[in-house]
């Protein structure tokens, strides 16, 4: 059977050397048992591959069945695709039969294979290496002659890197794979597959068929399609059923394509040279609170050290706060170099000369050198001030609330 007659047969549309090649290549294995992986974006229609290498093998005649690892709960896979005996487990009231007792003889399609959970890879590989099996609740083994077909939109060699995914599985399921191109790599398809679709859903609701003008041929070629044929099927019955004017414009298109949100930042490389989105997203997010936590910092740092020219006795407290602040952002080693020689000096009072600004000799103080004597004073004679509220008191010690909730619980002040 030609490639065309296949696409007749299950209704597959385009000419994308890609898409050719793929079915060639799911034509070449349909009359093997060899297991396949089908991999594509979301929405490519990798289940209509699985069903043309099913129809074309000698299982035809034997059951199919199309498994979502992804919709099926963690705790009831097991049971699902390997079946339970009666009281293995809460409400197993009977005994089950699993995908693979019933699908026997034929062909199983398991979609979101990456979602399949580890303890369920490791009873997949010894089906696929030994065709033996056994149900949950049970101690005897099984025999089951079904061959695997599975498909992904993740990829499952990196997921083998982060222990997502058993490594000896993906090589297992991967002795032939097949990539089926997402819609952004078959343009010259996408204008055949939006007639094909507006056709029949101008027959099923009785309407008049759509037809484009140039602009919005170009605009619908040029959308990015995330959701692949899937969404472009959603489009063309939405314009079909929606649009009053069946002459569409590149405008009027516009209205039922959703806006594309492009993404500015700067892309965070790692070392396997793909970021997936969510990291991508969490990363930047700890980037911005450093950044602000940062920014904070040093505007107390600021606020602080001029508070300290004209009130020298709160030094002491002061760099204790300093330091604390350095080192959420440098090494240990580090700010004892800066802060040391400040918390070990005795503090010295700074005489300003407002006439000229600039600072003139002094005379040494003898006082206390007991840092912690002299932060807890400085605290407490803050809160008297302000009357026992911390948020003045704080800001008058030039630190912050939290520092100052630390202290209190640190040097047992009852305020």
């Amino acid at each position: 059977m030609d490639i065309q007659s296949i696409k007749n047969r299950f209704g597959i549309i385009g000419n994308t050397p890609a898409l050719n090649y793929a079915l060639q290549v799911a034509v070449q294995v349909a009359n093997t048992d060899l297991t396949v992986l089908i991999f594509g974006e979301s929405g490519v229609g990798k289940e209509v591959f699985s069903q043309v290498i099913h129809a074309l093998s000698a299982r035809k005649h034997s059951p199919f069945i199309a498994v979502n690892c992804g919709a099926i709960p963690e705790g009831t896979i097991d049971s699902e695709l390997f079946g339970h005996e009666k009281g293995s487990f809460t409400g197993a009231v009977d005994s089950r039969k699993g995908y693979f007792e019933t699908v026997n003889g034929g062909t199983i399609f398991l979609d979101e294979i990456g979602e399949m959970p580890l303890g369920t890879q490791a009873r997949l590989l010894r089906v696929l290496e030994t065709g033996e099996y056994i149900k949950v609740g049970s101690s005897k083994v099984q025999k089951t002659d079904v061959r695997v077909i599975a498909a992904t939109n993740k990829d499952l060699l990196e997921y083998t890197q982060k222990g997502k995914f058993r490594e000896d599985l993906y090589y297992r399921l991967n002795t032939v794979p097949i990539r089926v191109p997402s819609l952004k790599e078959r343009k010259e398809d996408i204008i055949l597959l939006f007639r094909k679709f507006t056709a029949d859903f101008a027959e099923r609701y009785k309407t008049p068929s759509v037809v484009l003008d140039d602009d919005a041929k170009e605009l619908l070629i040029n959308y990015p399609w995330p959701g692949n044929v899937r969404e472009l099927k959603n489009i063309a019955e939405q314009i079909s059923v929606l649009a009053e004017d069946k002459q569409i414009s590149g405008k009027q298109l516009s209205r039922f394509l959703p806006e594309v949100k492009h993404n500015l930042m700067p892309v965070l490389a790692s070392g396997s040279g793909n970021v997936s989105h969510a990291e991508f997203a969490s990363e930047r997010e700890i980037l911005y609170k450093l950044f602000f936590d940062m920014k904070k910092d040093v505007t107390e740092l600021k606020r602080m050290f001029v508070d300290i020219l004209q009130n020298p006795q709160r030094a002491a407290s002061a760099a204790a706060f300093a330091k604390e602040s350095l080192l959420h952002n440098f090494a240990e080693d580090d700010v004892e170099t800066v802060v040391s020689p400040v918390l070990t000096q005795p503090s010295q009072p700074v005489l300003l000369n407002n006439n000229r600004g600039d600072i003139q000799d002094h005379e040494e103080v003898e006082e206390s050198l007991n840092i912690m004597d002299k932060e807890k004073e400085l605290i407490i004679k803050a809160l008297k001030k302000h009357k026992g509220k911390r948020k003045d008191a704080a800001l008058d010690l030039g630190i912050s609330e939290r520092t100052l909730y630390r202290k209190l619980k640190e040097y047992d002040i009852n305020d």
